[in-house]
C-alpha cells in the first residue's frame, strides 16, 4: 500500500521493548509519521497496516486520553490515523479500520473466512412455516421486501429479485471486514463477521455476529447495552439498545427497537418502534409500534400499525403446524388485550377491539371499528371517521420520519385519503347498500363474513363512507384546477381530462408506495422481461411509480366522479363542477364538526377523575387546567377549527374563479 514502510530495526527493538511481539515483523508497515511510542503491548500476526497516531480524546466525564495502541493482538488489519484501541481480550482480526475509531474492553472482533455481513441471509416473514422468505441485504427496502413475500406466484419476478440480491450479496462478499470512520466500540464483548459503518456507536452489545451496522457520519446508528444479534442488517438513523435480542432480522432506516424487545425471523422497515415486547415471522411495514412487554406480533403484515398492550394473534392451530397468516393493513390499531385468530384480513385505519375468535375479513371496510362482544365480532363501518386520533396519525407520520435526508430507502406516502382506501370506501359503500337491499331495514342485525352489523352501524356506514367520498373527490378536481389559468369550459374540461388509463381499477398499498396495480404489473413485466437488471434499476422503476402519484390518483378519479356524480368529464359544466365543490365543502364541514366534537370528549367531566388529588371540584378543575389546558386552545382543536376556515375560504375562490369562464 502507498505511504506505508516496513518497520525497521530500530523500530522493532523500540517496540519489543515496549512489550509488542510479532511472528515476522517484515509484514508490519507504518507510515512515517506513525508515532511508535504509543503502540504498547501489541502482538502483530499476519500482515498489519497502521497509521499515523497522534493527539488524544475526551471520554465520558471530562477524561482525557492519548490516542494509543495498546494491550491487542492485530492479525490482518489496516488501522486509519487516530486510533485509540486498548484492552481487546482475544484479538482483532481481518479488518480494515477507518481513522478516528475508538476500540476499549471488548473480548474479540474477527472475520474468520469469507463473510456476507448479514447479506443473503433468509428470514422466513408472515408465515412461521416458510415460503414467504425474504433475502435480507442492505439496500432491502420495504416495497422490494414486498414483493419478495408477497408476489410468490410471479415465480420469474421473485427469481429474477432474488438473483439480484445474490448479485449483490457475491459483490460485497469478504474475507476482510469493514470499521468505518468515527466508531466508537466500547465494552462489548464479541463481534464477529460484522461490517461497521461510519461514526457507529457500539456500547455494552454482548454478541453481534454475521451483520451489518449500515451507520453514517449524517445517519448515526447505535446499538446499545447487553444487544445480541445474530444474522441481522441493521440500517441508518437507527437505535437499539438495552438487551434487545436479534435473530435472522433486517431494521430499517429510523428505527428504535429497545427495552429487551425480542425479534425473531423479521423484518422492521422506516421508523418502526419495538419495545419490552416480541416478533416473530412479522413483515413490520412501516411505522408499525409496539411498547409493551405483554404484546406478541407474530405470522403477519403490519403497516402503520399501534399495538396495544397485551394484543396478540395466534397462527397455530395444533394440526399443520404453525401455517397460518394474518394481514393488518395500513393505519390498524389493537386495543389493550386485543387478540385475532389467523388466517384474519383487517381492512385500513381499523380499531379492533376484544377477542376475535372467527376469521374475519374487514378489508373492503376501512376507517372501521371491529369489536368484539360475547364471542362475536361487531363490525362498525367507517367509524374512524370521526375520531380525531384517526387524522392526529395521519397527521404525526411525516414529523416523525427519523430517516435523514439523501438517501430514504422506503417509498412513504402519507395520504390518508387515497384511491387505495377510496377505492374500498365504495367497494365497502356498495356492499353496505346490497346488504340493506337484500335483507331489508327490518332485522337489527345482519351477518356479513363472520362479523356482525348492528342496523344503526349500516346506516351510520352508509352515510359516513358517502361524506368521505365526497371529500377525497372534491380534493382532487380542485387541486386539478387551482394553479390553472382557466377561461373557458373547454380549457376546464381539458384540464380535467386523464392523461392515461393508468390508475383506472384496483389501488395497492405496496408497504408504503400507494399506487394502481396496473403501475405495479407494468413493472413486474419489465422485471420478468429482464428490462430491470439489477436492484438499482429495480430501485429507480418503483421510484418512478411513485413520482407519478398524483397523475394517476387523477386518472382513477376521473373514472370516480362520474358513476359517483353521473356525470362526463368531457362535456362537464360550470354547474356541475360548483355542485362538486360544494358538495366537498359540506363533507369537510361535516367531518371536522365530527372530530371537533370527538376531540370535545377528551374535555369532559368524567376526564378529570384523578386531577386536584387533594381538593374540591373547583381545584379539581384548575389542576386539570394547568395539566391539559383548555379545550379551545388545544393545538389539534385550534387546527380543526382553522382548517374548516381554509377550506371555507378556499371553496368559495374556487366556484368565484370557474363562474367567471366563459361558456
Amino acid at each position: 500500500m502507498k505511504n506505508y514502510i516496513v518497520v525497521n530495526q530500530e523500530q522493532i527493538v523500540q517496540l519489543e521493548a515496549q512489550g509488542c511481539q510479532s511472528d515476522d515483523w517484515s509484514q508490519l508497515y507504518i507510515k512515517e509519521s506513525t508515532d511508535i511510542d504509543r503502540i504498547n503491548n501489541v502482538c502483530f500476526s499476519g500482515t498489519n497496516y497502521l497509521g499515523e497516531i497522534s493527539g488524544d480524546r475526551t471520554y465520558y466525564g471530562g477524561i482525557v486520553k492519548p490516542n494509543k495502541i495498546q494491550n491487542v493482538h492485530l492479525h490482518n488489519c489496516t488501522i486509519g490515523d487516530n486510533p485509540s484501541i486498548n484492552n481487546v481480550k482475544s484479538y482483532i482480526a481481518n479488518y480494515t479500520i477507518g481513522e478516528n475509531v475508538v476500540i476499549d474492553n471488548v473480548d474479540i472482533i474477527a472475520v474468520d473466512g469469507s463473510c456476507s455481513f448479514g447479506n443473503g441471509v433468509k428470514v422466513d416473514v408472515i408465515n412461521e412455516g416458510g415460503g414467504r422468505d425474504i433475502l435480507i441485504f442492505n439496500q432491502l427496502s420495504a416495497q422490494i421486501a414486498y414483493l419478495l413475500a408477497l408476489y410468490r406466484h410471479k415465480t420469474v419476478l421473485i427469481d429474477e429479485l432474488k438473483r439480484m440480491i445474490g448479485e449483490y450479496t457475491v459483490s460485497i462478499t469478504s474475507t476482510i471486514g469493514t470499521i468505518g470512520n468515527n466508531v466508537t466500540i466500547l465494552n462489548t464483548n464479541t463481534i464477529k463477521g460484522v461490517n461497521i459503518g461510519d461514526s457507529a456507536m457500539v456500547q455494552s452489545a454482548s454478541k453481534l455476529i454475521n451483520g451489518s451496522i449500515n451507520s453514517t457520519s449524517t445517519a448515526k446508528v447505535v446499538v446499545g447495552t447487553g444487544v445480541m444479534a445474530t444474522n441481522f442488517i441493521i440500517s441508518s438513523d437507527t437505535t437499539v439498545d438495552n438487551s434487545s435480542v436479534l435473530s435472522n432480522c433486517f431494521i430499517g432506516q429510523g428505527c428504535h427497537i429497545d427495552k429487551h424487545y425480542s425479534i425473531e425471523h423479521s423484518i422492521f422497515l422506516a421508523n418502526c418502534q419495538g419495545f419490552n415486547g416480541e416478533a416473530c415471522s412479522v413483515f413490520a411495514g412501516p411505522y408499525t409500534v409496539t411498547h409493551h412487554k405483554s404484546t406478541l406480533l407474530i405470522a403477519g403484515l403490519f403497516s402503520f400499525m399501534n399495538a396495544g398492550s397485551g394484543s396478540n394473534q395466534s397462527n397455530h392451530m395444533y394440526k399443520l403446524g404453525p401455517i397460518h397468516q394474518g394481514i393488518m393493513e395500513r393505519g390498524a390499531k389493537t386495543t389493550s388485550d386485543s387478540y385475532v385468530l389467523w388466517p384474519s384480513k383487517i381492512g385500513p385505519f381499523t380499531l379492533v377491539m376484544g377477542r376475535h375468535y372467527q376469521h374475519v375479513d374487514s378489508s373492503d371496510f376501512p376507517f372501521s371499528y371491529l369489536i368484539e362482544d360475547k364471542n362475536k365480532s361487531y363490525l362498525v363501518p367507517g367509524a374512524n371517521l370521526k375520531s380525531v386520533g384517526t387524522v392526529r396519525d395521519a397527521q404525526k407520520w411525516p414529523k416523525r420520519d427519523n430517516r435523514s435526508e439523501g438517501n430514504k430507502m422506503d417509498i412513504l406516502n402519507f395520504n390518508l385519503l387515497s384511491p387505495y382506501t377510496i377505492h374500498k370506501v365504495t367497494k365497502g359503500l356498495k356492499y353496505l347498500n346490497d346488504i340493506l337491499e337484500i335483507s331489508g331495514d327490518k332485522l337489527e342485525e345482519y351477518t356479513y363474513k363472520d362479523m356482525v352489523i348492528k342496523k344503526s352501524s349500516l346506516h351510520n356506514g352508509i352515510r359516513l363512507y358517502k361524506i368521505v367520498i365526497h371529500k377525497f373527490l372534491g380534493n382532487s378536481i380542485i387541486s386539478r384546477v387551482l394553479d390553472k389559468d382557466i377561461n373557458t369550459v373547454e380549457e376546464l374540461r381539458s384540464v380535467l381530462k386523464p392523461t392515461s388509463s393508468i390508475g383506472k381499477g384496483k389501488w395497492i398499498d405496496v408497504s408504503g408506495l400507494i399506487c394502481p396495480i396496473s403501475a405495479l404489473n407494468l413493472f413486474v413485466d419489465k422485471v420478468e422481461k429482464l428490462e430491470l437488471k439489477s436492484i438499482n434499476d429495480v430501485i429507480e422503476a418503483l421510484n418512478d411509480i411513485n413520482n407519478k402519484y398524483y397523475e394517476y390518483e387523477w386518472n382513477w378519479a376521473v373514472e370516480l366522479i362520474e358513476s359517483f356524480y353521473k356525470i362526463n368529464i368531457d362535456t362537464i359544466t360550470k354547474e356541475q363542477f360548483i355542485n362538486i365543490v360544494k358538495s366537498w365543502k359540506k363533507s369537510v364541514v361535516q367531518l371536522d364538526n365530527l372530530l371537533y366534537k370527538d376531540a370535545s370528549k377528551e374535555f369532559a367531566l368524567h376526564t378529570h377523575v384523578g386531577f386536584g388529588a387533594d381538593g374540591d371540584e373547583k381545584e379539581r378543575l384548575a389542576d386539570f387546567k394547568n395539566v391539559r389546558g383548555d379545550f379551545e386552545n388545544n393545538s389539534t382543536v385550534v387546527e380543526i377549527l382553522n382548517h374548516i376556515k381554509r377550506k371555507e375560504l378556499l371553496s368559495d375562490t374556487i366556484i368565484t374563479k370557474i363562474k367567471e369562464i366563459k361558456e
